[in-house]
């Protein structure tokens, strides 16, 4: 099931776990009250004994585009807490939101603490854990998932069953989070969107961070695209400027 598509006015809300999971919503009518609608959404995914509200605000992060009368023009404003500003390549691709930077949510002590909120992890186990999960709560309050499934867990190794082999796993090895990586990823995630007819896993590694995996994976070049599943294993290594080419010659 493809991504949202995102209409020209909007309030996005998204809800990350420390494992780095996240469910979130596009709602034109911006309507309240939709962290909670997340938080029973992770619930019921995740199979917790009650919703995570101890996430909120702490793990979230909110866009909204309106209309200004007087300008005439559209006017966007993102915010994201400190404990999920790295997500905002996966942010700003599934919001359509490309190449903006989220501005910082100021910090706030009772709720963002981290001490805090570790004292929720024996009860809440699931969320401290990868599932590779990316989730669309839709405006009728409905779970979908969308193909994508970004990499926000870079030591996930699952692989799917034969009953799942109408997918791919991707995996894509750059060396540090600069702009140029950024770029490649959201560019990346949108000729996916396009070119792909089914479910897809794109785990970014970073080998400065996991050089294991690097050595794991026969990766001496950066950036480097290995489609994983179905075998065999492809790959294109170096620059990848003609996106569009990279993706024929992994998924051929």
């Amino acid at each position: 099931m493809p991504f949202v598509i995102v209409p020209e006015i909007f309030k996005g809300i998204a809800l990350f776990t420390p494992g780095g999971d996240v469910v979130y919503c596009v709602d034109p009518s911006k309507r309240d009250r939709w962290h909670l609608h997340l938080c029973v959404a992770l619930q019921e995914l995740l199979g917790l004994s009650e919703p995570p509200h101890f996430l909120v605000p702490g793990y979230t992060a909110t866009v909204d585009r309106w209309f200004d009368p007087h300008t005439q023009q559209l006017q966007t404003f993102a915010e994201v807490y400190p404990a999920v500003r790295r997500y905002q390549p996966l942010l700003n691709a599934i919001f359509g939101t490309e190449g903006l930077v989220w501005q910082l949510a100021p910090w706030q002590e009772e709720t963002c603490n981290p001490i805090v909120l570790e004292t929720y992890r024996p009860l809440f186990a699931p969320l401290w854990e990868n599932h590779d999960l990316v989730a669309c709560l839709d405006n009728q309050q409905q779970l979908t998932r969308p193909k994508v499934g970004q990499v926000l867990s870079e030591t996930s190794e699952s692989l799917p069953s034969e009953e799942q082999i109408r997918g791919y796993v991707l995996r894509l090895f750059v060396a540090g989070n600069d702009i140029a990586t950024k770029r490649t990823l959201e560019t990346l995630h949108q000729v996916l969107e396009q070119q792909l007819q089914y479910p897809y896993t794109l785990k970014v590694i970073d080998i400065l961070k996991h050089p294991e995996l690097a050595e794991t994976n026969q990766v001496s070049a950066t950036p480097t695209l290995v489609r994983v599943w179905p075998q065999p294993v492809r790959r294109i290594v170096g620059e990848l400027e003609d996106l569009q080419r990279a993706i024929q010659i992994v998924l051929s």
